[in-house]
């Protein structure tokens, strides 16, 4: 198993705490979003991980000699969504978790052993305006999606963690290459890519609890996270 962990955005609704370091190296309580996630996944002793970086991607350097990253560098961050972070790393997504390093997790879901099939990793939350509400089968097989609105109950959404066979991750790879290839991606996620061909895919949703993950994309959700939790 091998991890992929997105950090390639500017995090602009962040600001001014990434005016000089990337969100994902944004301290919470005593230590950087990012190697958060790393020490979980060196837990479940997963050591070759990649780290997609591209703003201010300099600022990496000292925690990718730390725990011997690989470090991949998008210098188009600013000009295209994250389709184009997973295209420059899209030979890895065989075996491999993918995580965007923006997310603040208290507990390792992580699991022990490699899954016998592709999983979002999906918290229940309350506040799911905007957010990708994760449709499954009573096999917890996934075959769609639906975009949250104002009135939607608490849903499973996807939290920005999944693990995809390979496959799978074969499969998106090509995808995402022939996407790429044929230009007209500036704004496409490479979610997107994974969404539209759920149908050939074997993905199901991992419960886990609400608590276990925030997203940490703006001043609010950094000051949500605190009062929540209790943290500095």
């Amino acid at each position: 198993m091998r991890a992929i962990l997105m950090a390639a955005g500017m995090g602009t609704r962040l600001r001014p705490l990434t005016e000089t370091t990337p969100k994902s190296l944004i301290e919470v309580n005593g230590m950087p979003l990012l190697e958060r996630q790393i020490i979980n996944l060196k837990e479940r002793g997963i050591d070759e991980i990649i780290v997609l970086t591209g703003y201010l991607h300099e600022k990496f350097d000292e925690i990718v000699k730390k725990y011997n990253l690989i470090k991949v560098v998008n210098d188009k961050y600013d000009v295209y969504n994250n389709i184009y972070t997973m295209y420059l790393v899209r030979q890895y997504l065989k075996d491999a978790f993918v995580i965007d390093a923006d997310n603040y997790i208290t507990r390792n879901f992580l699991p022990e052993d490699m899954p016998n099939t592709s999983v979002y990793y999906s918290a229940c939350k309350e506040n799911i305006i905007g957010e990708w509400i994760l449709n499954y089968d009573e096999n917890e097989r996934i075959f769609g999606v639906d975009i949250g609105k104002e009135g939607d109950k608490p849903s499973y959404i996807m939290s920005g963690a999944s693990f995809w066979t390979e496959k799978d991750g074969i499969l998106i790879a090509k995808k995402v290459e022939e996407v790429v290839a044929g230009g007209n991606f500036k704004d496409l996620y490479w979610d997107s890519i994974a969404v539209d061909n759920l149908k050939d895919m074997d993905v199901r949703i991992e419960k886990i609890d609400s608590n276990d993950i925030f997203e940490i994309d703006s001043l609010e959700d950094l000051e949500y996270l605190k009062n929540t939790l209790k943290i500095q």
